[in-house]
């Protein structure tokens, strides 16, 4: 199990690399409480992305101002806060870090190939975020050193099991 320092677990990754699916599970194995950071963008933001067009930071700021101001709400709530966020640039993961010591606050990076994620992307129903925004993703993506890196060619309680060791 983690340590009880950890108060913060960010799901990370470009979409559909299977964020929301992974973090529902973590929270259940880890009786933490998971949301799902694009739930809370704008109307404004989601259309942007439907019609096939990247947000660019003047988009994202906001919303990632949101997402921390959660991220302190949550630690009134429940023991250990998951989060589903893309996150994919290191000024991004700042703004969700803030002052958190990184005992306090993990990002765990699901990483996949291009063809795996593309497949899931194409499969998947009624999501906002089209195919066509892959590789402008997979561009924006900029790992670092701190992030939990784990392979998601498994399936999901075994992409779980992997973090949580990897947490522990």
């Amino acid at each position: 199990m983690p340590s009880p320092d950890l108060k913060t677990i960010i799901i990370m990754g470009v979409s559909g690399s299977g964020k929301s699916v992974v973090g529902r599970l973590l929270a259940a194995k880890l009786d933490a409480t998971f949301e799902d950071g694009d739930d809370f963008h704008p109307p404004a933001n989601k259309a942007k992305m439907s019609a096939g067009t990247p947000l660019n930071d003047d988009d994202r700021w906001p919303w990632y101002a949101v997402l921390r101001q959660r991220i302190e709400d949550m630690r009134h709530v429940t023991p250990i806060y998951i989060l589903a966020c893309s996150a994919l640039k290191p000024i991004y993961r700042e703004k969700l870090r803030a002052h958190d010591a990184d005992q306090t606050l993990r990002f765990v990076l699901l990483d996949g190939s291009r063809e795996l994620i593309s497949s899931r992307m194409a499969a998947r129903k009624g999501h906002f975020m089209p195919l066509s925004l892959l590789e402008s993703q997979l561009a924006t993506l900029e790992p670092t050193p701190d992030l939990i890196r784990v392979p998601i060619d498994g399936t999901p309680q075994e992409i779980v099991a992997d973090i949580v060791q990897k947490l522990a």
